[in-house]
């Protein structure tokens, strides 16, 4: 029997229905999106309405800017989800306008690009709209629904095969297949939808050169060179990317200018497990010299998640100074600052004296051993 993963942000959708405002999940494909959705419409039996807006006769059926057209094909519900909302033209003005004029009517949008579709929402649903995000699994949800010593079991085959819904129950034969069917199919699907984005072999090589240089400072002109297109075309397609929940960036934090590097940037991924697919390396730990930057890479991307989930504020940066001392991951909030350095191992050498000084912020070591305190697992 499968197992059945409680969202966190299920719960504050729910809290969220039925203010007169419209609800927008973002979150990459295959994420759980759709059967999210699925299920809290199961609630409302026949007075909810699933529509996928990638099929053309939906986006026929909404293609009138007009609110009594709309609200006729709409028909009479109370909860309507528009899964992949971005593919209807207008959607944004569509939504102001069924929001003003049918206020008990409940529409969830989601959208597996924020790039796109917050672009066309963004403005007309100003003060319309509650916005969230859908990640793939987090430790805390895979927690709740077996136990912290399962989660820790699992713990190398995450770093191998990482967490998207489909993939963590699976045999690792089965997972790989999955992991590279999503990475081939779906991965590129709204990135080339934009404007100047139709060569799949320079994204593919661009994210192939990024998983190789995870946990380490990204240059967007060596970028540029190897791929021979320029920086500022690096740029661009890094920001799709992070849009579409592929990767996210991390900033250097640089107060003193003339001790701390400022305009560094590292990109880690979302998932590990579409990083390792992108360089079809699944092997274990031990034969794997990545090891430590996978350990990083999931640490960072672990907190992000428990960050947004649990709705806590913060900035997050790394650290540098020209003396090439190095914190992994800082965190700055309600002015105070912590920093966090990653190991697989217990080594306590952690150079923390620059930052500390520079700062007064604790500097901690999160291992396997402590992890689920960095996360909040209980």
């Amino acid at each position: 029997m499968p197992i059945i993963f409680k969202r966190t942000v299920e719960e504050k959708i729910r809290e969220r229905l039925f203010k007169g405002k419209a609800v927008i999940l973002y979150g990459a494909r295959q994420v759980g999106k759709t059967t999210l959705c699925k299920r809290i419409l199961d609630d409302f039996k026949d007075d909810g309405r699933y529509l996928n807006c990638e099929l053309l006769s939906v986006q026929h059926g909404l293609a009138d800017l007009e609110a009594e057209k709309l609200k006729a094909y709409l028909g009479n519900y109370k909860i309507i989800v528009l899964d992949e909302a971005q593919n209807i033209s207008d959607v944004g003005k569509k939504l102001k306008m069924i929001i003003d004029t049918y206020p008990d009517l409940q529409i969830i949008a989601t959208g597996s690009s924020s790039f796109d579709l917050a672009g066309k929402v963004s403005e007309p649903l100003t003060g319309r709209a509650f916005t969230m995000v859908l990640y793939p699994l987090s430790a805390r949800e895979i927690v709740a629904a077996s136990d912290r010593f399962s989660f820790d079991a699992h713990e190398e085959r995450v770093l191998r095969f990482g967490l998207y819904p489909e993939v963590y129950a699976l045999p690792e034969k089965e997972a790989v297949e999955r992991l590279d069917e999503i990475a081939s199919d779906y991965l590129y699907k709204d990135i080339l939808r934009f404007e100047g984005m139709k060569k799949s072999n320079v994204i593919k090589n661009l994210l192939q050169l990024l998983a190789l240089q995870i946990s380490g400072e990204v240059s967007y002109q060596e970028l540029g060179r190897a791929l021979g297109i320029s920086r500022l075309t690096v740029q661009k397609y890094i920001d799709v990317l992070e849009q579409s929940f592929v990767v996210f960036r991390l900033h250097a934090l640089a107060r003193n200018k003339r001790k701390e590097i400022s305009k560094s940037v590292k990109i880690y991924f979302v998932d590990i497990g579409i990083r390792n697919s992108l360089i079809q390396n699944y092997n274990p730990l031990s034969l794997r010299e990545d090891a430590g930057a996978l350990w990083e890479n999931f640490c960072i991307a672990e907190r992000i998640k428990a960050n947004a989930n649990q709705g806590r504020g913060v900035n997050a940066y790394f650290w540098r100074n020209y003396s090439q001392k190095e914190i992994d991951y800082v965190e700055e909030s309600e002015g105070e600052i912590r920093g966090y350095e990653f190991k697989l191992g217990d080594d306590r050498r952690v150079a923390v004296k620059d930052f500390t000084d520079a700062y007064h912020g604790d500097v901690h070591l999160v291992t396997p051993k402590n992890v689920s305190d960095f996360l909040s697992l209980g």
